[in-house]
């Protein structure tokens, strides 16, 4: 048992032992007012935010008061800790569960937010699950998880993928929206054998949004089952390239957490850097954007119409014609920060991502959905363990996404 969890309960034994039940919640739990402070900013909230639902909070953190227990569940609730942490002499190290490729500024990022923190231990315990499962069933290793290297051309890599998948250019083309695209990517990566999770709150709590400025997706990489996280906080274009980007890293066979965009950036880890680039050919092979050019056509006019043709965002067409020499370094970099901007605007007054493809079996994936609810229809595993994983409630709701899913009617 972690330690954490063992000084929580033997304070809350202690608390009941010594006192009747009615007076539990006016037991002052002993703790380390530090304790209070990063658990608060861990959370990245202001205590004048807090204190309107903490009204003794001030009091708490200066050590003039101790809260109860009952506070202190609540407080932690809040903050998105585990209660027991609180009970630790000092704020524990807490080290990122899987290799961390994200960098600020030409930095490594240090750390990480509780949103991202459970949404990284979530995806785990599924991925644990359906690994079990597989082996079980007999599913076959994927063997083109961790089938190359970063020494592989990226063209190379780039065609395997969309042999793997059939993601055919002419289809996606096709596709009357942004959502449509989408929508079918993420099917073909599916169907190949991919869990593919696109979600911008963590589990089904809309009030835990995750911050695509923090993170953009990241890939767990395993042959049974290889998983990937899409933050669906993001734009919707942006969401194309970070699937493309973690496909590579499962092609790779390197589990990261990621947040490099589309930018042709240098500073970055070298798989990183090579992601995007598979990412880019994926998504915008450079010989058939060489075939769509026209002579003379204005920078804005050709960048609405091929994202609208290769259903990308302008910033990875940007970055594709530079790629093939259409557009001078300087051209591209005055091209980019207006585009950048832009999408910034969209982002703060709300009309950018996060309202896509919202259902649960998005939020945990087609192919995750039907095997766990297979599975708890059969009595392999407990209706209690398959709503945690799925994020439901109520059998109601299980029903639901098992008719969304088609495993049942």
């Amino acid at each position: 048992m972690a330690r954490w969890t063992r000084l929580y309960r033997e304070a809350r034994t202690g608390y009941r032992t010594e006192r009747p039940n009615a007076q539990v919640a006016m037991i002052r739990a002993p703790i380390n007012p530090e304790l209070l402070r990063w658990a608060r900013e861990r959370a990245g909230v202001e205590q004048a935010d807090l204190t309107l639902k903490f009204k003794k909070l001030p009091d708490w953190e200066s050590g003039e008061v101790k809260p109860t227990l009952k506070q202190l569940e609540a407080f932690a609730r809040a903050v998105h800790v585990p209660v027991g942490y609180l009970f630790l002499s000092g704020p524990p190290e807490e080290a990122v569960p899987i290799p961390d490729f994200r960098t600020f500024a030409g930095h490594k990022v240090t750390r990480l937010s509780p949103n991202l923190l459970d949404m990284i231990y979530a995806c785990q315990e599924r991925q644990g699950w359906y690994q079990d499962f597989a082996r079980a069933v007999g599913e076959p290793e994927l063997d083109f998880v961790g089938s190359v290297s970063v020494e592989a051309a990226p063209e190379t890599v780039a065609a395997q993928i969309r042999e793997t998948l059939g993601f055919d250019l002419i289809a996606r083309r096709k596709c009357s929206t942004w959502n449509d695209a989408l929508r079918q990517f993420i099917r073909q990566a599916d169907e190949s054998g991919i869990l593919v999770m696109v979600s911008g709150i963590v589990m089904s709590n809309t009030s835990r949004r995750l911050d695509p400025a923090e993170f953009r997706g990241f890939a767990l990489c395993d042959p049974h089952a290889p998983l990937i996280f899409v933050n669906g906080q993001d734009t919707k274009a942006a969401l194309m390239f970070t699937l493309a980007h973690e496909l590579a890293h499962i092609w790779l066979g390197a589990t990261a957490l990621s947040n490099l965009g589309t930018a042709p950036e240098m500073g970055f880890r070298r798989e990183e850097v090579w992601c995007n680039a598979v990412a880019a050919e994926l998504l915008v092979p450079l010989e058939a954007l060489r075939f769509e050019l026209r002579r003379k056509e204005s920078l804005p006019d050709v960048l609405s119409r091929l994202s609208r043709t290769f259903k990308v965002s302008k910033l990875v067409i940007l970055r594709r014609l530079l790629d093939a020499g259409w557009l001078t370094r300087e051209r591209f970099d005055t091209a980019w920060a207006q585009e950048n901007q832009r999408l910034r605007k969209l982002v703060q007054a709300g009309a950018a991502g996060g309202d896509f493809y919202r259902t649960t079996v998005a939020r945990v994936g087609r192919r995750f959905v039907r095997a766990l609810v297979g599975s708890t229809l059969e009595g392999q595993t407990l209706y209690r363990d398959a709503f945690r994983m799925l994020g439901v409630r109520s059998t109601k709701a299980f029903n639901n996404l098992g008719r969304e899913a088609g495993v049942m009617r």
